[in-house]
């Protein structure tokens, strides 16, 4: 008897097989190091996955999940798992290696892009996790982003909106310098000009080079190697789940924001697609 029909978000079988070895990889480390966990797992990995990315793309809460699903509680001990383990850290930066050589780069990036985006929060936010963006007028939560030239995600910070760019910008290099050394060069927009930002890329062996907008110019346009980044924030966009931030720990939206571009990079590397209102 056949099963339910999939849903929109799950895994193809070809999806499935580019981070499938990562989780069994992880499951069986689990198995290793704790006695007693070994008896035979009661929910495919597949499975499990397959309800994740739901969550990310659609927005819902855990305790909606369908329950053509595991129970959520279950969904979320392994999501949380994950996070904790920097499981989806490590699948985004599989993905991403793997996309760059189907372009024909290096797996290893030389130059990436840094940005910001303020959102607002929940009531799931608690007040001290939160602050304002004076500049856009947002009470919420602050996604500092580095991405590539190709807009594939390196590194990601969450902070309260109130936090500088540059404050945050400074822990993002720090990021960026210990996870990728070959990194030489950095594009940011004008809230990153401040000298100590730019000092301490230097001090880290990175060119962080402003590109600014011209003061003349009204509404959108497309500026010099930072359209990239904004091109990014657009994917993620595509996941409701990041149209506002749900999650009460930063470490929990952070995961969430690789799981989206886990999730686009697996339909770029497998040609796949899920149309948009747009029809595209």
């Amino acid at each position: 008897m056949a099963g339910p029909p999939p849903y929109p978000s799950d895994l193809s079988d070809a999806r499935w097989q580019l981070i499938e070895p990562v989780l069994i990889a992880w499951r069986a480390r689990r198995q290793a190091g704790a006695p007693g966990f070994g008896r035979p797992a009661e929910h495919d990995l597949r499975t499990i996955m397959n309800a994740i990315v739901y969550v990310d793309r659609t927005g819902i809460a855990w305790r909606y999940l369908p329950h053509d699903y595991p129970p959520w509680a279950t969904v979320y001990w392994y999501f949380a798992a994950w996070r904790d383990e920097e499981v989806f850290t490590e699948l985004n930066g599989l993905l991403r290696r793997l996309v760059r050589q189907a372009e024909g780069r290096n797996p290893e990036a030389s130059a990436c892009v840094i940005d910001a985006q303020s959102v607002k929060t929940s009531a799931n936010v608690p007040v001290t996790g939160q602050g304002t963006d004076a500049a856009k007028k947002i009470v919420g939560r602050k996604r500092s982003i580095a991405v590539d030239t190709l807009g594939l995600l390196l590194a990601v910070l969450v902070t309260a909106a109130g936090v500088q760019d540059s404050a945050a910008g400074i822990s993002l290099l720090d990021q960026l310098a210990t996870g990728h050394p070959t990194l030489s060069k950095a594009w940011v927009d004008g809230g990153y000009h401040r000298a100590h930002f730019i000092d301490h890329a230097a001090t880290l062996g990175i060119d962080a080079q402003v590109v600014p907008r011209d003061p003349a110019t009204r509404g959108f346009t497309v500026l010099p190697r930072r359209w990239v980044v904004e091109r990014t924030f657009g994917w993620l966009m595509q996941h409701r789940r990041l149209a506002r931030d749900y999650e009460t720990l930063p470490a929990t939206s952070e995961a969430m924001i690789h799981l989206a571009m886990i999730d686009t990079m697996t339909r770029r590397l497998t040609g796949e697609n899920t149309p948009n209102w747009r029809g595209t």
